[in-house]
């Protein structure tokens, strides 16, 4: 009666050591892929912040008058690049503050392309031709990365509130991730006041 009761309880066991390690590892690879996903939001981030000054030179050597719209397209830049996001400080509040900097970022871009359309000559620039493409490209690879960032945040989070891995997620500290969000206002056209 011993023995039967010793490998009943091994068994036991065995099954939940074996569900504990499959779904640690399920939930470690799901964040693996979200946290990924949030990286290559960041480095389209990058790359529009990094096109900035170039788009800003062009506009500025045609533009000399539009002093504040330059000055806003440098501040917006400087303070999108000093947050930074991580697996340790993605909660919904570093997400907001992430996304007002580059809402930020995305209406000083916009005034400064309103600037440039009253300027024939400069829309006449092969260089600014060039890299106004390159910021519409940029816009659109952003979108879809944050679509794709949203699409593996919603898998993780699936996986840490579905039962029975929500047992395992709270001993191991799998938290629900914050998504990307529509900035407040969204649905309505910005006013550019150039």
């Amino acid at each position: 009666m011993k023995n039967k009761t010793f490998w009943i309880v091994l068994g036991i066991v065995a099954v939940f050591g074996i569900w504990a390690f499959s779904g640690y590892n399920g939930m470690v690879d799901k964040q693996e892929m979200a946290t990924t996903a949030l990286s290559n939001v960041q480095t389209q981030y990058q790359r529009r912040a990094d096109m900035m000054p170039q788009l800003a030179k062009i506009v500025k050597a045609y533009a000399k008058h539009e002093k504040e719209t330059f000055e806003a397209v440098t501040k917006a830049r400087n303070a999108a690049t000093q947050i930074h996001l991580d697996a340790s400080n993605l909660t919904p509040e570093k997400m907001k503050e992430y996304e007002m900097a580059q809402n930020q970022v995305a209406q000083a871009f916009s005034r400064l392309i309103a600037v440039a359309e009253a300027y024939p000559e400069l829309k006449a620039s092969e260089n600014f031709k060039a890299l106004q493409v390159q910021e519409e490209g940029t816009e659109n690879r952003i979108s879809e990365a944050r679509k794709k960032y949203n699409e593996a945040v919603q898998d993780y989070n699936q996986t840490v509130r579905h039962f029975p891995n929500s047992l395992l997620a709270g001993m191991f500290g799998f938290d629900k991730m914050a998504k990307f969000e529509a900035a407040a206002g969204a649905e309505k056209a910005p006013e550019l006041d150039i």
